[in-house]
């Protein structure tokens, strides 16, 4: 999964999640796209570091897409 970040110096990006998590704790971006907004770091919560810490119920309903073999 991507998501859209923001730089401090104003530039945009689309980084994988991990990525996401690494730039945070490096204090390296300024705030993320959600699906209901931009989060800004030190403004906005966040899950805090590592998405293993996260321990609340997963709320997206999981995807499960054919396998590309049964797609032709």
């Amino acid at each position: 999964m991507m998501v859209r970040i923001l730089y401090h110096d104003g530039r945009y990006d689309m980084v994988k999640r991990w990525t996401l998590e690494k730039l945070i704790e490096q204090n390296k971006i300024q705030g993320f796209r959600r699906a209901n907004g931009w989060v800004r770091i030190g403004r906005d919560e966040v899950r805090g570091p590592g998405v293993a810490n996260y321990l609340e119920e997963e709320r997206r309903t999981p995807v499960n897409y054919p396998h590309p073999s049964k797609l032709h």
